[in-house]
């Protein structure tokens, strides 16, 4: 599946402009691994001032990546420099409260809830406050208009999802002409981006606090969004590099165990369920329309009544399983953590799944940093040809 492809979108030919756009999943702190793959980018077209995406689309971690571009949409290199100086400096505290009361405290209310000691729902089980105070010291959420009015991005995109509509929504800010849509259980919504609709986006289930925008509370986008690459598409990409945070394996061998699964596979299994599996669903959706529509004659496809067009797809995933760097680096987590998380299994290799997405420390995060890259720069060919011809690299 890691390979260059054409895929398509309904989309007017005539408003067609030769756009990039980046789609960047979730994942909690293996979105470190799309560090690397953007610092690689940044390299092979050599250190652009240009933004090569006119189109930043990112959901729960990955939205605040996205969101970082698009605030540094006015150099592209100084956003891929922001986003390694925090990335290659995380620590667990940068991103939850990791202090001995906090955890106990949280941990006490999940205990009494489910004792049915009290009445009240618990919130989370982390408490993600240094987030918050993170993103509003570091990114200006009005620059992103700026840029827009500048011509350095067209649309920049987050995706949460609503836990009372069950809906998948795509809020975008973006350029004039730009229109909302409205899909199956998915919707694109036209508002300025701001923090709070970053740490809904972000807002890991069960683990970090689900947020109130309007008159919902929304929690991580990956949750129901069936199809990741659409918004990108909606918004008029006619290229889209989509960065995975897990390794896809099309022949996977099936393993034996005689051992009953841990809470912490369980519910690794349901996270990469989550943030791997609607993405996998999706590309070769895409790839199967596509074949289809290569049927179509080529002087059809100028035809205004023809509401389809080619988009080419570069996807690039981990060549490692990041549970298995993670299982490395577990012990690393704050003393506090690991007291709760060693009863579900998660600092034992088979559980490292969990421990992966909540694994914010430096270590772990720079060795996915160079993962990233390293699997970036070695398909440079690929890269550079998915820039060839665009409006961004001619710009450039």
């Amino acid at each position: 599946m890691e390979k260059a492809a054409s895929n398509v979108a309904a989309f007017p030919a005539s408003r067609m402009k030769p756009r990039a756009g980046l789609v960047l999943t979730g994942g909690g702190a293996r979105a470190a691994y799309q560090v690397g793959v953007v610092k690689a980018v940044r390299d092979i077209l050599g250190n652009p001032v240009k933004n090569p995406f006119p189109i930043l689309c990112g959901t729960s971690a990955g939205a605040i990546n996205a969101a970082t571009l698009a605030v540094f949409a006015d150099n592209f290199s100084r956003g891929v420099a922001n986003l390694l100086e925090v990335w290659e400096n995380m620590r667990c505290e940068h991103i939850y409260r990791t202090d001995a009361w906090n955890i106990m405290k949280s941990g006490a209310r999940w205990f009494s809830a489910m004792m049915l000691i009290s009445r009240h729902n618990p919130v989370s089980l982390l408490d993600n406050e240094p987030l918050r105070q993170m993103l509003e010291k570091n990114l200006d959420f009005g620059k992103i208009q700026q840029n827009i009015d500048a011509g350095n991005l067209y649309a920049a995109c987050v995706t949460a999802s609503g836990y009372t509509s069950g809906q998948s929504v795509s809020f975008f800010q973006g350029g004039s002409g730009l229109e909302g849509w409205e899909r199956n259980q998915r919707i694109g919504a036209a508002v300025p981006l701001k923090l709070d609709l970053l740490l809904a986006s972000a807002a890991l289930p069960f683990i970090f606090p689900a947020v109130k925008f309007n008159r919902e509370y929304f929690g991580d986008g990956s949750m129901r969004q069936i199809a990741p690459v659409s918004p990108a598409l909606h918004l008029g990409a006619d290229r889209v590099l989509i960065v995975g945070t897990g390794r896809q394996m099309a022949d996977a061998a099936r393993a034996r165990s005689n051992v009953y699964p841990s809470i912490a596979q369980i519910a690794g299994h349901a996270l990469n369920s989550i943030f791997l599996d609607s993405l996998m669903v999706d590309i070769e959706r895409l790839e199967r329309i596509n074949r289809t529509v290569s049927l179509i004659p080529r002087d059809r496809m100028s035809d205004s009544t023809v509401q389809l067009r080619p988009v080419k797809v570069l996807f690039i995933t981990p060549s490692q399983p990041l549970e298995r760097i993670a299982a490395r680096f577990s012990h690393e987590l704050p003393r506090s953590v690991r007291f709760i998380l060693r009863p579900t299994g998660a600092l034992n290799r088979s559980g490292s799944n969990l421990a992966s997405y909540l694994l914010f420390e430096e270590s772990f995060c720079r060795a996915l940093i160079d993962l990233g890259y390293q699997d970036t720069t070695a398909r440079e060919a690929e890269v550079q040809e998915f820039f060839q011809d665009s409006e961004s690299t001619a710009h450039g």
